[in-house]
C-alpha cells in the first residue's frame, strides 16, 4: 500500500532551525530547494513561515498606542484587507488581526487585551506553544522538540546537516575529483617508469637508460633528449679569416668587373650615335 504524507500542521523547533539554517545558505527566494531539507513542509509553507515569524525584521515587541490607533484607522479604511494594513503598520498580517480581535474583546468587556499570541504582546516570551488544531500554525510559536525524536525526524536533521555542511557546489566537486584521479594516474605512471627504470626494462619514457622496443630508434633519428638538434660544435682554437677574406677579395673583383661592362657598354652607345629613344610627342 502506498503510504501518502500530507504536509503541514504543527512547527516544530529543530524544522525552524533547520530553516533558519537553510535560508542563511540558499537565501529568502529558494523556497524549492529549502523545502527539500523539511520532510513534512512545502515551499509555500516555508516562505510563510519565514516571513510569518522566523524573519529578523519581524516585531515581537508590545503595541503602542499610535500603532493600535493607526491599526484601527485603516481596519475601518480597510476592512479585513490584512495583507495590505500589515506593512503600514509595520507588523504582520496575522499579528494585525490577532491585536485586531483583541481590541474589540478589550472594547466589549472580554478584557483580552494582555492575551500572548502573535501579536507581539508576550509572543516570543511566555506564549503557550502551538497545537494541532492552530488555524494558522506558520504564525505560532514552534512545539519543543522532543526527548526521544523519532526516526524520521533523526534522518531529516541528519540530510539537513550533511548538505547544509557541503559548502561546494556539483560542479566544484565534480572537478576537484577528476583532477584527484588524474593525478593519482599521473603518479601511477611515474612509478611505473621508475620501476621499469630500475630494473633495466624501459618503456620508452625513462630517458636513455634500458630502451625497450617501443623506445627504439632507427638509424639516423635525432634523440632529442640526449642531443641538440642540427648543432654543429665549433673547431677549438682561434677561428682563421683567410676564407673570408679572399670571399671578400673575390666579391670586389667581381664588381669592378661588371661596372667596367657597364661602363664600356655605355660609351659604345653614345659613340654609334645612339641614345636612350625619346619619347614621341602626342599627335
Amino acid at each position: 500500500m502506498v503510504r501518502f504524507m500530507i504536509k503541514g500542521g504543527v512547527w516544530k523547533n529543530s524544522e525552524d532551525e533547520i530553516l533558519k539554517a537553510a535560508v542563511m545558505k540558499y537565501g529568502p527566494h529558494q523556497w524549492a530547494r529549502v523545502s527539500s531539507l523539511l520532510v513534512r513542509k512545502s515551499a509555500a509553507q516555508a516562505k510563510a513561515r519565514w516571513t510569518e515569524w522566523l524573519d529578523p525584521s519581524i516585531r515581537k515587541t508590545e503595541w503602542s498606542a499610535t500603532e493600535d490607533a493607526a491599526l484601527l484607522h485603516l481596519a475601518k479604511v480597510m476592512p479585513t484587507q490584512w495583507r495590505s494594513i500589515a506593512p503600514r503598520v509595520g507588523r504582520t498580517a496575522a499579528q494585525c488581526l490577532a491585536r485586531y480581535e483583541q481590541l474589540l474583546d478589550a472594547a466589549d468587556g472580554g478584557g483580552g487585551g494582555g492575551e500572548a499570541g502573535p501579536s507581539g504582546g508576550g509572543a516570543g516570551a511566555g506564549g503557550a506553544a502551538a497545537t494541532a488544531g492552530d488555524v494558522a500554525p506558520e504564525s505560532r510559536p514552534a512545539r519543543p522538540d522532543a526527548v526521544d525524536m523519532d526516526e524520521d525526524e533523526k534522518e531529516m536533521l541528519a540530510e539537513a546537516r550533511a548538505r547544509l555542511a557541503n559548502t561546494k557546489g556539483k560542479k566544484a566537486k565534480r572537478k576537484a575529483r577528476e583532477a584527484a584521479l588524474e593525478q593519482a594516474r599521473r603518479l601511477a605512471v611515474l612509478q611505473k617508469r621508475r620501476e621499469l627504470d630500475a630494473a633495466g626494462v624501459g618503456d620508452g619514457g625513462g630517458g636513455g637508460r634500458g630502451r625497450g622496443r617501443r623506445g627504439r630508434r632507427r638509424v639516423g633519428d635525432v634523440d632529442y633528449v640526449a642531443e641538440i638538434p642540427l648543432h654543429r660544435a665549433a673547431p677549438a682554437g682561434f677561428y682563421a679569416a683567410d676564407a673570408v677574406d679572399e670571399r671578400a677579395a673575390g666579391a670586389k673583383a667581381g664588381d669592378a668587373r661588371l661596372i667596367g661592362r657597364l661602363l664600356s657598354a655605355h660609351e659604345g652607345t653614345a659613340a654609334g650615335g645612339g641614345g636612350p629613344p625619346s619619347r614621341a610627342a602626342p599627335s
